[in-house]
């Protein structure tokens, strides 16, 4: 029998800056593109995603940008770290990436990185990953999500048909924070204040009287309020696990090395948990 061949390793992709744009007081969009994207391609997902490689301070690294060779000659300490963001548009016509950015000051890594990009830097990254597109087949749909799942809500919502049923909700510091989003959907956006992330959010899927038929939902944002709601839909509401999309984007107190980390395991503990339970009739 013929030995099956190794797995290609993937290989990253090369862009440079465009234009760069404020969109609200903390959110910063960055527009990638160039000829190198020619091979790029981010239509068949809603939710498709990027891991921008940001090089570890002080490090050069061969040329060309090779993750192999960096992984097998570089210790891991100096390894280009990966910061996760969805995809808010990609045009293949023009070969434009566009990438939204939650923004806190100079916290973090990609957003200060995403206020300071100028136009022609260079940049490199892993993708597209993704998995959701709305169902047209389900009766109508339900997307949840704070400022994280925002780019992928909006391009959900502008890729639903006309008259689709759907209900969104999206949980913003304050009313500064909304944005434009072109489709016919009433979205429901909810200001946070000085509440709790989240909490806003599940008091509002709590309080949703379901329209008859299936639903298709998509659930993103902080693991906590996450994580009580997989609880509503799964048990309470009896969703089944096909029509829901449903992750923790991200977990209060943990960069996204930390969150990575452990995300496995978190999600295995609570569908382990949620298993145990018996969904409604």
């Amino acid at each position: 029998m013929a030995e099956r061949p190794g797995r290609q390793p993937r290989r990253p992709h090369f862009a440079q800056v465009l234009r760069t744009e404020r969109l609200t007081p903390h959110m910063q969009r960055v527009v990638l593109g160039g000829e190198s994207l020619a091979d790029f391609s981010a239509d068949t997902c809603t939710d498709h995603y990027v891991k921008i490689l940001f090089p570890a301070e002080g490090v050069t690294y061969p040329e060309p940008f090779d993750m192999q060779r960096i992984r097998e000659e570089f210790p891991r300490e100096q390894w280009p770290v990966t910061r996760t963001y969805t995809v808010r548009h990609w045009d293949p016509q023009h070969r434009e990436l566009t990438l939204d950015f939650v923004i806190h000051g100079d916290e973090g890594l990609a957003g200060p990185w995403a206020l300071r990009a100028q136009p022609g830097e260079n940049v490199w990254f892993m993708g597209p990953g993704g998995a959701y597109t709305p169902d047209p087949t389900a009766d109508w749909h339900l997307l949840v999500g704070d400022e994280s799942a925002l780019p992928a809500i909006a391009r959900s919502l502008e890729a639903l048909p006309a008259g689709a049923r759907a209900h969104a909700f999206i949980e913003v510091a304050g009313p500064e924070e909304e944005q434009k989003i072109d489709s016919d959907v009433e979205v429901v956006w909810l200001h946070r204040g000085e509440g709790r992330i989240g909490d806003a959010l599940t008091e509002a899927v709590r309080a949703l009287e379901f329209p008859e038929g299936r639903v298709h939902a998509f659930v993103h944002g902080e693991a906590h309020f996450v994580k009580q709601l997989r609880h509503l839909l799964r048990v309470e509401r009896g969703v089944t696990r096909e029509d829901l999309s449903i992750s923790g984007y991200w977990r209060l107190g943990h960069n996204e090395d930390g969150w990575q980390a452990s995300k496995r395991e978190w999600n295995a503990r609570i569908e382990a948990e949620q298993e145990g339970a018996t969904p409604a009739a």
